[in-house]
């Protein structure tokens, strides 16, 4: 049975604290930027462009994942707005952190002349790497855990980091666990990156630019709704969880987009991002093999 309750600070720089939630994110976000970098070499694009790109996108989503959080956990914050900006930070939504980052990502691109659609392929695995990692600081905040359970990995929490539907007069902190469900979407998130990598390496060039990004779009919608059937205290619309709305709704534009991203070549181009010459849009839509004629033959 694991026993441990952690510490939220990792150390301290004179009178400021360095909390591991930050620590987890800030690896995350290095780890995300070390694969970006190398499947844009793989894939020949111009990795120069990460790194203002990546810190555009970074901050976009921090102000996005951070409203979300702010929104879901109102009660938290309504007594205390100057935490919402504050540190420490407690909190980030990853659907918020999505929605603002690749509408940002989306208007880099267009702004520097870079076909967005490719670059979507690449950051995909990035954001479950980063997902992955960060997740893992909430370990160390005590948060992100879900109902009772007996089984062996389950978690304790500390009577102060409780919700109301669980106190320590009716669970006692020596004989109940909890479900980690921060560990079940690292976990994920690590198996989403492997297999986005495996599709970006050995099927890329028979999927539409974009295709990963959907694939995201979908794995993380489904493990998500699954997973908020096991939390309590959730933000509720007419009282079904609103993260269980917005990974519905996730899951119906993954698969939408996959569709749309790969109808028959000659459709669909992305021209608005590039400067119309036939042979950059060619580049960003290779033709798939299931499309390609017997040789020597001429499509109809």
């Amino acid at each position: 049975m694991f026993d441990l309750t952690p510490e939220p600070i990792a150390f301290r720089i004179g009178p400021l604290p360095v909390h591991w939630y930050g620590i987890a994110y800030a690896v995350g976000l290095a780890a995300a930027f070390a694969l970006l970098t190398w499947l844009a070499k793989r894939s020949g694009r111009n990795h120069e462009v990460l790194g203002n790109a990546f810190l555009v996108v970074a901050i976009a989503a921090l102000i996005g994942g951070r409203a979300y959080h702010v929104i879901d956990q109102w009660e938290l914050y309504r007594g205390n707005l100057a935490a919402i900006v504050l540190p420490p930070y407690s909190g980030l939504g990853v659907y918020g952190g999505i929605a603002t980052g690749a509408l940002a990502a989306w208007v880099y691109a267009r702004l520097v002349r870079e076909p967005f659609w490719p670059w979507a392929d690449i950051v995909a695995p990035g954001l479950f790497l980063m997902q992955a990692i960060g997740r893992l600081g909430n370990f160390f905040n005590q948060e992100l855990y879900g109902s009772p359970t007996t089984l062996p990995w389950g978690i304790p929490i500390d009577c102060e980091h409780r919700i109301p539907a669980f106190p320590c007069a009716t669970f006692p902190l020596d004989a109940t666990r909890f479900h980690p469900l921060f560990a079940y979407e690292s976990l994920s998130g690590l198996l989403g990156a492997a297999f986005l990598v495996y599709l970006f390496v050995r099927h890329r060039h028979r999927l539409a630019p974009g295709s990963l990004l959907f694939v995201f779009f979908i794995w993380y919608g489904v493990v998500r709704f699954v997973l908020e059937n096991f939390r309590f205290n959730n933000w509720l619309v007419f009282g079904v969880p609103t993260a269980q709305i917005v990974s519905v709704a996730f899951i119906l534009v993954g698969v939408a987009g996959l569709i749309w991203r790969n109808r028959r070549p000659g459709d669909d181009m992305d021209a608005a991002v590039t400067d119309g010459s036939p042979d950059e849009e060619a580049a960003d839509h290779p033709p798939r093999a299931a499309d390609a004629g017997p040789a020597g033959s001429t499509p109809a």
